[in-house]
């Protein structure tokens, strides 16, 4: 799975020198979030992506595939994230000879959308907070 929370701009890019001149790492933060309903998992960086690429492929199958996860791991991601949440985030067709299309509602895009901001200010928090308190080596 992509972690698309990651700064890339956290790793051995020379900004740091020892006193010898050679490249440190630098030292980074690194945080997760995810939403829960009493106390289940609703949506994670894993279920985002997984929702993300069916949109983009218009397959949970092709999803899957591309995530390295079995077809029914991810549909049972899909089924229980709309049970709990109440209402339906992947519509899907059944399709003849060339397959079915599913696609994402507008509550699921919705959803990413305001998960994936969540996401970027939680990080920027903290991230600001981390070089507040002088964790730069």
């Amino acid at each position: 799975m992509t972690d698309h929370s990651r700064d890339e701009s956290c790793g051995q890019d020379g900004a740091g020198e020892s006193r010898t001149g050679a490249a440190r790492p630098r030292l980074c933060v690194r945080s997760k979030i995810w939403i829960e309903l009493d106390g289940e998992p609703v949506l994670g960086q894993g279920r985002l992506e997984l929702l993300r690429l069916v949109g983009k492929s218009g397959s949970i199958n092709a999803a899957a595939k591309e995530m390295g996860i079995p077809y029914r791991k991810a549909w049972t991601y899909i089924d229980s994230m709309e049970k709990r949440l109440g209402f339906p985030l992947v519509l899907r067709s059944k399709g003849g000879s060339g397959g079915g299309v599913s696609t994402l509602t507008a509550e699921a895009e919705s959803l990413l959308q305001k998960f994936e901001a969540l996401q970027k200010g939680f990080a920027e928090l903290v991230n600001g907070k981390f070089a507040d308190l002088g964790f730069a080596l």
